[in-house]
């Protein structure tokens, strides 16, 4: 399946941080808005900067138009205000990108384990994220550090306990 591009990403003016505020800030949620989408289609949950730039995201080759990395932190720091994403270091120059909050992930994979009759059982983080029986999950894949947030987001709601095992960690959900 093919990403699909906004309008705008064909527009040229669109790789240039508009100076009317209205119009800024329109334009930063269409890039908000593109970022997680395409973050969501491929499935990548870190970003670096630099090489953001080079990235088809902010890179229109067919265009031949690029937003520059000052722009890519003003993008990158207004889905920080919106919580979708985190930075790595303090150069900020890594990120993580949440296209779905650990709570939102922890009602799909608590969704998952109701539907399939597992409250009371215990998985390892390895299953739910690998397993076979995950497969066609959306959440199959997922990140170890996104997935212990989302169990941590259940542990809070009461609705699971993770725990440390030999191997690595595990989680029973109630």
């Amino acid at each position: 399946m093919n990403f699909e591009w906004p309008w705008q990403y064909n527009f040229p003016p669109f790789f240039t941080l508009q100076p009317n505020v209205d119009t800024r800030q329109k334009q930063l949620a269409a890039w908000c808005s593109l970022v997680l989408s395409y973050c969501r289609h491929h499935k990548l949950y870190t970003l670096d900067v630099m090489e953001a730039q080079e990235s088809p995201v902010f890179n229109n080759k067919k265009i031949e138009r690029k937003l520059p990395v000052e722009a890519i932190q003003v993008v990158f720091e207004e889905l920080k205000k919106k919580g979708n994403l985190e930075w790595l270091d303090k150069n900020k120059s890594r990120c993580l990108v949440m296209w779905r909050r650990p709570e939102e992930w922890g009602k799909l994979i608590y969704q998952w384990v109701s539907k399939n009759g597992m409250v009371n059982s215990v998985f390892t983080l390895y299953e739910l994220s690998n397993g076979d029986d995950t497969e066609s999950e959306e959440f199959h894949g997922l990140e170890e550090w996104m997935l212990l947030r989302s169990l941590q987001a259940l542990q809070s709601d009461g609705k699971a306990e993770v725990f440390t095992m030999d191997d690595g960690k595990g989680v029973k959900f109630f």
